[in-house]
């Protein structure tokens, strides 16, 4: 039962969600062998001033 979590910063339209949720789920069923019903896709998405690179919150960019 592969469970796959994303991590994003929070911006994405409802039909891209459900388009990154359908391409990973068939690249883990062609790369797994994996049954499509027990994959499991998580998106978790993050408010840009919960997120830094190099010191730098995405929000005060």
């Amino acid at each position: 039962m592969p469970i796959v979590t994303v991590k994003l910063l929070e911006g994405r339209t409802d039909d891209q969600l459900k388009n990154l949720v359908q391409e990973i789920t068939n690249a883990v069923e062609k790369t797994t062998d994996a049954k499509r019903d027990a994959i499991s896709v998580v998106i978790e998405e993050m408010k840009p001033n919960h997120f830094g690179v190099g010191g730098t919150r995405k929000s005060d960019q």
